[in-house]
């Protein structure tokens, strides 16, 4: 649809020429009658030479960035298209100069036009060509920074199922439906560029479930929710991130605190944990830099991504959704 709208436009601007240009032609510099006009014999050469100009010489020293020399040739053939309008068609027995000065506009106008018009498409195309290798590189870095997040989680489940498989073999049955929706998030819903905010929170619901069993009376996890509609959209396993690594590094018989707000469109998540100690502030800094990354990509302007350390380690996340 796109390419049959970009052929149209160009059709459209080269029919519209050629009639704007024969009616200046013939009504605003011309003294012959219609019948006796001889710009009308010499039109049909004009049109052979500005399309052979388009599809052959403009492209091939373009091409060949042989600049310079096609400004010559251009000018050649505008002298020689002139100089046989003048002699051949309108037979004005002026002097080549005269000849110019009057009749040089009909041949360079269109040469000129259809010049530029042609640069012009080529622009287009190469920024299309531009754009679309920027997009195929901007989803291949975002799968790729997903890849990295979707086994982290699931091996940290299995992990709990696993120990409650041994010491409390009755829960496991709910917890492997647990483990099964996320799967389902993981593997399929988060390959989409947005998923529902409903269902990103569930999978942090179910996350956050499997660590309070497997932190049980190790880490005190207070998470709460503030939402005003499910009915948005974002781009899936961002919270994650923030939430797994809170996990991974708080310092034993600690507290994390996960509170999660969404009000007009805007979602606002603050998580906070204490840290072992100054060299695992570190690691856990660079564990949040594929979260910044897939950030500047996804929302670029319309985000806001804080860390912050102190007797708690503390990561603000706005987004626009």
């Amino acid at each position: 649809m796109k390419i049959l709208n970009k052929n149209f436009s160009q059709v459209l601007v080269h029919i519209l020429f050629w009639m704007l240009f024969v009616f200046v032609s013939l009504f605003v510099f011309s003294d012959f009658y219609w019948k006796e006009n001889p710009f009308l014999q010499y039109l049909f050469l004009l049109v052979i030479i500005v399309y052979a100009n388009n599809l052959w010489l403009l492209p091939f020293f373009v091409k060949k960035k042989m600049y310079v020399m096609y400004i010559f040739v251009f000018a050649i053939i505008s002298f020689l298209a002139t100089q046989l309008y003048c002699y051949t068609f309108a037979q004005c027995g002026c002097s080549v100069f005269k000849c110019l000065s009057d009749y040089l506009w009909q041949s360079l106008v269109p040469l000129i036009f259809f010049s530029f018009v042609w640069m012009l498409y080529r622009f287009l195309d190469e920024q299309e060509k531009v754009e679309a290798i920027k997009k195929e590189h901007v989803e291949m870095e975002l799968k790729f920074l997903k890849s990295q997040i979707n086994p982290h989680v699931l091996f940290n489940n299995l992990n709990t199922i696993y120990s409650y498989a041994l010491e409390k073999p009755n829960e496991v049955p709910d917890m492997i439906l647990m483990l099964s929706d996320n799967l389902k998030h993981v593997l399929y819903e988060s390959n989409s560029k947005k998923v529902s905010l409903e269902k990103e929170v569930q999978f942090i619901d179910n996350y956050i479930k499997f660590q309070k069993i497997r932190v049980e009376g190790v880490k005190e996890i207070l998470y709460k929710k503030e939402i005003d509609s499910y009915e948005y959209q974002i781009a899936p396993l961002l919270l994650i991130t923030i939430i797994e690594n809170a996990f991974k590094h708080s310092a034993l018989n600690s507290d994390i605190s996960i509170f999660i707000k969404v009000e007009g469109s805007v979602l606002e998540c603050l998580c906070e944990n204490g840290f072992k100690d100054v060299n695992e502030v570190d690691s856990f800094k660079i564990g949040l830099q594929n979260l910044e990354k897939r950030l500047e990509l996804i929302y670029k302007d319309a985000y806001e991504f804080n860390i912050e350390k102190g007797e708690a380690f503390k990561v603000y996340l706005k987004i626009e959704l």
